[in-house]
């Protein structure tokens, strides 16, 4: 069987943070929201040296199978897996590994990244996924790159490193949920990582841990391994974080200083975008005046900014979205308010 590596990307999901740019039929995987293409092109893209086309999978929602396709052509046609309904990371993953364990065996190694992700140095970004990669297979462990803190930042999840392995590798005495913000802050001073969902493990050595920890998706992959629909009924939603990775005891994280950022929300784009004098971060016809620190967004019209500082502006359409950076986390919660009439635009 080939030991070549695998790449499983997890492109679904609908991006309700960046509304009114985003809709279900072109989410935020497809959008061109930190370069000129597709954060999904982009993603492809990086990895493209460290699994090659025909030994990456992209996994999302059925609906949005032909725009993946158009936007990633030179993968195979059975490469673009479709999950009937979400399942979570759990599911999406242990399929992920099933099929490949299928098509090259279970000594296959595995990376797994999201589809909507910044990266500045993206030749660091490869070599410490290869070497994570490496040391799943030397280790016969999960292993996840934990991002050394650039600030103390209550929108990501942690890791607390545990006892060395070798070099920089470490276990993971525990993963710790989104915490506030004097949390974080001894967090970040106590030296633990930011929890990326990137992921290093073989086929078979992630299937074993599903077997042993994961009751919401071992029996339903037992009972149907070749038939996904059947599959993703039968299991129970579930992160992976949550279902096999704070339960297992085979968990090694390896430190990864590349400039990563999840870009979750519009006030986002001021740490991976180009920013003015005034640090603002335009994209479309904007035009600032006495303004600071705003994110604006404007197609097919022009915005003016005079005066006003830490916004986030996104215009088009006949729609104009007007909130605070701190608020822009709190999209969702906006659009569970609103008329559809309003959602759909």
């Amino acid at each position: 069987m080939s030991s070549a590596r695998w790449a499983v990307v997890l492109a679904g999901g609908v991006g309700s943070r960046f509304w009114p740019l985003s809709t279900p039929e072109r989410p935020k995987q497809l959008l061109p929201l930190v370069s000129s293409q597709p954060m999904l092109r982009d993603t492809l893209d990086r990895m493209a040296p460290v699994a090659d086309a025909a030994h990456t999978l992209v996994l999302t929602n059925a609906s949005l199978v032909p725009a993946i396709r158009a936007v990633a052509p030179e993968l195979p046609a059975d490469n673009v897996i479709a999950e009937p309904r979400p399942a979570g990371t759990a599911a999406a993953l242990a399929w992920a590994a099933n099929l490949i364990a299928q098509r090259a065996g279970v000594d296959a190694p595995i990376l797994s990244v999201h589809a909507d992700w910044a990266v500045h140095d993206v030749a660091a970004y490869r070599a410490t996924l290869i070497a994570a990669a490496d040391a799943a297979v030397a280790e016969h462990a999960l292993v996840t790159v934990g991002i050394v803190p650039e600030r103390a930042d209550t929108g990501l999840g942690y890791i607390e490193p545990g006892d060395v392995v070798r070099g920089s590798l470490r276990r993971v005495k525990r993963f710790i949920e989104k915490p506030d913000a004097a949390r974080a802050e001894a967090l970040v001073a106590a030296g633990c990582f930011w929890n990326s969902g990137i992921f290093a493990w073989t086929a078979g050595d992630l299937l074993d841990e599903v077997k042993v920890h994961c009751p919401e998706v071992a029996p339903a992959l037992a009972a149907h391994p070749t038939d996904a629909d059947a599959f993703f009924a039968a299991v129970k939603s579930i992160a992976i974080d949550v279902g096999v990775l704070e339960r297992s005891s085979r968990m090694l994280v390896m430190p990864g200083t590349f400039g990563w950022s999840d870009v979750g929300t519009w006030a986002a784009l001021a740490a991976v975008r180009e920013r003015d004098d005034n640090g603002n971060t335009p994209s479309g016809r904007v035009l600032f005046r006495d303004s600071r620190d705003n994110v604006v967004h404007a197609e097919g019209t022009t915005v003016v900014c005079y005066g006003v500082e830490g916004l986030v502006v996104v215009a088009l359409n006949g729609m104009t979205l007007v909130t605070t950076a701190e608020r822009a986390a709190d999209l969702k919660a906006l659009l569970d308010t609103l008329p559809e009439s309003v959602k759909a635009r």
